[in-house]
């Protein structure tokens, strides 16, 4: 399944000769709990049966046994459930013991150093489905997702992540390999044989297959965009003037007191941050520096680290005092932004705050983009900026069909997309079919790199290496 050779992992210290080695971990969240698991994974379990459970105890596979775990002077560490998994019946396709005792940070060191002098080591992060993967348990989409899932910070990010590990998202990536793989097959063979009379490469049923492929190259690649959407969220940069209300527009959004607010100008000398979920949208917050010259030296670099935030922004929300304007037009209030980037593809939002002060109408302004005025104080305006934050993040609200993706998948799924457009553009334009065929297959390629079908060893070392231990 894997394209892989016995070279190292560079990026994460892994190496495939240590595979055979027995590894372990605490496999539960640290801290004081209930229950903790101390999980080894390894070729023969035997010698750590023995010694953890005792001489001549035997445990049945898939089969909860009570039992010691005990020491080397064969006194009790704790006592609890051992699992065992028999290879290839596993998690990691090894053969697995997990030890379920109680949940205390100093019983399950003392276990795990028990693994440790019976022969084990200790597992890198992610090891475990590491093993998984190496050992065609998963492919690499559907391990990913393990680590989605743990991750999620929302309701519908734990069912897209849950879709993936299911292979949801691998099967509709397997699917467009497949096609490919025949268009390939039938393209090169047309380039093969030109001495028959029929133009196979002039067939309509060629031509509407690619059409096709191109159509579900781009639908699995908004619903990948969805996806990655609720994995990871939108970045939102509060910009603006000094009291404005910037941190009192990330309070209302948070719906907490996460930033202090008074009467000062320039209060907010630094970056702050906030993870929100809004209406199911997770929202990444950035509050800054009220931008304005000053000869302060602290205020001076929070504006310099507002206009680094900015720069990165996935949309800014460019937050006005509209007592203090009577040209509510974007590119006159802030013309600096445009003279730094004026480039920039970067949505821009005017949000005119304090409309409490004045006779200005709650929402979105009639004949103005992206301008929305609003009060923080009084709550007024919030529902149309929501629904405009929604639509410009194109979030859905709904998560029936998405699957958890990452940026590295819509990279591949838009790489092969173009290749496939271009493909198709050097068929019908000069009849290609050579340079087609090329295009098919790195676009082939790209997709399998999605679920490890073509994957280099570095590349694997940092996915698993961003995994947490234990998993």
């Amino acid at each position: 399944m894997t394209n892989i050779n016995s070279e190292s992992f560079d990026t994460a210290g892994s190496s495939l000769a240590n595979s055979l080695d027995t590894i372990v971990a605490i496999a539960t969240a640290p801290g004081r709990g209930g229950v903790g698991i101390v999980r080894l994974s390894g070729n023969n379990l035997d010698a750590f049966i023995a010694g953890l459970l005792g001489e001549g105890q035997s445990l049945a596979p898939r089969v909860a046994t009570y039992s010691g775990f005990l020491d080397a002077s064969g006194e009790a560490i704790d006592e609890g459930v051992a699992l065992y998994f028999v290879a290839p019946h596993s998690f990691t396709g090894e053969t697995v013991l997990e030890l379920q005792g109680h949940g205390g940070a100093v019983v399950l060191d003392q276990l795990v150093q028990r693994c440790i002098e019976l022969g084990a080591r200790l597992a890198r992060p992610g090891e475990f489905s590491e093993r998984a993967f190496l050992n065609d348990k998963m492919d690499l989409a559907q391990a990913e997702a393990i680590a989605d899932l743990i991750d999620a910070s929302s309701f519908q990010a734990a069912r897209s992540a849950v879709k993936s590990m299911q292979g949801e998202f691998s099967l509709l990536v397997n699917g467009l390999v497949e096609t490919m793989i025949q268009l390939r097959i039938y393209v090169e063979a047309a380039i093969d044989f030109p001495e028959e009379e029929i133009d196979f490469l002039a067939d309509e049923r060629l031509h509407g297959n690619l059409h096709a492929l191109k159509t579900d190259l781009r639908d699995i690649l908004h619903r990948a965009e969805q996806g990655s959407l609720l994995r990871d969220g939108m970045t939102l940069v509060l910009a603006g003037k000094p009291n404005a209300g910037k941190s009192s527009l990330l309070n209302a959004l948070a719906g907490s007191d996460a930033a202090i607010v008074t009467s000062i100008a320039g209060t907010t000398r630094d970056v702050l941050r906030e993870k929100i979920t809004l209406n199911g949208l997770p929202l990444n917050i950035v509050d800054t520096a009220g931008l304005r010259e000053t000869n302060d030296e602290i205020e001076q670099e929070g504006v310099r680290r507002a206009w680094v935030e900015i720069e990165k922004a996935d949309l800014i929300l460019f937050v006005v005092d509209i007592t203090e304007t009577d040209e509510p037009d974007l590119s006159t209030i802030w013309p600096e932004f445009f003279t730094r980037y004026p480039d920039t593809r970067q949505p821009v939002v005017l949000v005119l705050n304090k409309i409490d002060r004045c006779d200005q109408q709650p929402g979105a302004i009639n004949g103005r983009d992206n301008t929305f005025a609003l009060s923080v104080k009084e709550q007024l305006g919030f529902a149309e900026l929501t629904e405009y934050l929604q639509q410009a993040a194109g979030y859905e609200g709904q998560s029936e069909g998405v699957f958890s993706a990452r940026r590295r998948h819509l990279d591949a799924l838009i790489k092969a997309l173009e290749l496939v457009s271009t493909g198709i553009r050097q068929l019908e334009g000069a009849g290609a079919g050579e340079l087609l065929a090329e295009d098919l297959r790195q676009a082939q390629n790209h997709l399998s790199e999605i679920t490890g079908q073509f994957s280099s060893d570095d590349l694997l070392g940092r996915i698993f290496s961003s995994f947490c231990i234990g998993k």
